[in-house]
């Protein structure tokens, strides 16, 4: 699969915070955040593996409740079914793959009747 970059189909599931599957394929998924200064990730977990780069920005990322200070270049790896939050200290762009495929993150136009969350 490829694909050009476009500003269009951003979604918001939580306030402050929107995101976009870039790419996907068989076993991963590429997704863009845009999270703004201020804002929460709440504490969750997931069964799929996450991994992921901050672009630019700052924010304090949570994994099984110790605290990373993320700033730009900065990567981490959680493994699923791990607590983790963060904290949006600057607005900020993370670039994140999902193992497996998130099948709630996929396009509508990929899959149909796969509920979002």
């Amino acid at each position: 699969m490829f694909a050009k970059y476009s500003e269009d189909g951003f979604l918001t599931p939580i306030e402050g915070i929107e995101m976009k599957t870039l790419v996907h394929g068989e076993k991963s998924l590429l997704t863009r955040f845009h999270l703004k200064k201020g804002s929460l990730l709440p504490a969750h977990s997931h069964p799929h593996e996450q991994t992921g780069f901050l672009v630019s920005g700052k924010m304090i990322l949570y994994i099984n409740q110790k605290g990373f200070e993320v700033e730009p270049g900065d990567s981490w790896s959680i493994p699923g079914n791990m607590e983790h939050r963060a904290e949006v200290m600057e607005d900020s762009v993370a670039i994140e793959v999902f193992s497996p495929v998130r099948k709630e993150y996929l396009p509508a136009s990929a899959v149909e009747g796969v509920e979002r969350v």
